[in-house]
């Protein structure tokens, strides 16, 4: 048995962060699907800044786009659907075996609307539509104006991956705004359940801190914050206010493990899937971590629900100087800023791209 198939016997989704044209039509993915236990997947710009300039998959769609007159960023999302509703049809088996709580795929809005919940809203609500698949994620980060877009976005009835959660006060303050939203679609008659996953990244925090503390605390501070945030997410769907939802048909948005391939190339690829193996979450990984855990001899062990040793392990870096809600906002930030770059370089990359195929 693989390390892969260990992992969802024991209860945690595997997703991959990673999907091009060319995983899909040399049928690498639907690989990953029978033979690795992948159940969804996640995408972000950097990764189609990269497909797009590196392969000429693109370049047909690319052309009738651009001579339609669309513009660079109305040509990556067509793209971009164009690639998640195929994989998306690829996961609906599992989507459909797992009552509507597995096989999905993301897709996120510009980052240039982060700090406008009503543009945000109104995005996410055309892009799911556009997509016209229940297992498409619409990624929405997770800010003071993220968390306004959504509430309203789980209020109408669309997927949610929270994106850009880094401590765990903004885990909760994200499984907060979710549950506001399930909570007005019960007192409005509406359906109790709407799939989303609060997304958590993991690796950043390592290498911020990297030189800052003793040498018997590297590479524990990523592991330590997402198990910390892991305790929180059950304790929250434990409570009188969740059992009452529950029994009216609602679900608990997930908790899913991001940035978990590791930065620094001493550590080992699988550093933060055999310290997260957790039930009832998902870790979305990179492919080369996904290879590097499937050829894996591993125990993996589920992480414990009270969270104690977490926070022991926190405390130690707190005393060491390292504040954990202030380096959380400040990895956020970093992150919102870091999204808007690449985003950025997309969309040059995509006008250079339409450009050249025209041309020619």
């Amino acid at each position: 048995m693989t390390a892969t198939r260990d992992l969802h016997a024991l209860g945690q989704s595997l997703w991959i962060d990673n999907i091009t044209r060319p995983m899909l039509d040399s049928g690498t993915l639907a690989r990953y699907i029978e033979e690795l236990d992948v159940t969804g997947l996640t995408s972000n710009p950097t990764i189609y800044d990269k497909a797009i300039g590196g392969s000429d998959s693109y370049d047909d769609a690319v052309r009738r786009a651009a001579e339609s007159g669309a513009s660079p960023a109305d040509i990556f999302f067509e793209l971009a659907l164009g690639d998640l509703t195929r994989a998306a049809d690829l996961f609906r088996p599992v989507h459909d075996a797992t009552d509507r709580v597995d096989g999905f795929v993301s897709l996120e809005v510009s980052p240039l609307v982060a700090y406008d919940a009503d543009q945000t809203l109104a995005d996410a609500k055309r892009l799911h539509a556009k997509g016209g698949r229940e297992n498409v994620f619409i990624k929405i980060p997770g800010t003071r104006e993220g968390l306004v877009a959504i509430e309203e976005s789980i209020f109408a009835g669309v997927p949610i991956n929270v994106t850009l959660l880094f401590s765990p006060k903004q885990y909760l303050a994200a499984a907060e705004a979710y549950t506001r939203g399930i909570e007005r679609r019960i007192d409005a008659g509406r359906a109790p359940y709407v799939a989303s996953v609060a997304s958590l990244f993991i690796s950043r925090w390592d290498a911020a801190v990297t030189d800052r503390v003793p040498a018997d605390l590297s590479l524990k501070l990523g592991v330590a914050v997402g198990a910390a945030a892991y305790a929180e997410y059950v304790s929250f769907y434990e409570t009188p206010r969740w059992k009452d939802l529950a029994a009216q048909g609602a679900k608990p948005q997930r908790m899913l493990f991001a940035s978990t391939g590791t930065k620094d190339p001493a550590a080992p690829k699988t550093l933060y899937i055999e310290g997260l193996a957790a039930p009832a979450t998902v870790n979305t990984m990179p492919e080369d971590t996904l290879l590097a855990l499937a050829d894996a001899d591993v125990t993996l062990a589920p992480l414990p629900t009270d969270g104690a040793a977490a926070r022991r392990t926190l405390g130690r870096f707190e005393e060491a100087g390292i504040s954990i809600d202030g380096l959380g906002l400040e990895l956020q930030q970093k992150g919102a800023d870091a999204f808007v770059k690449s985003w950025e370089s997309l969309t040059t990359r995509v006008s250079e791209k339409a450009a050249a195929v025209t041309s020619a």
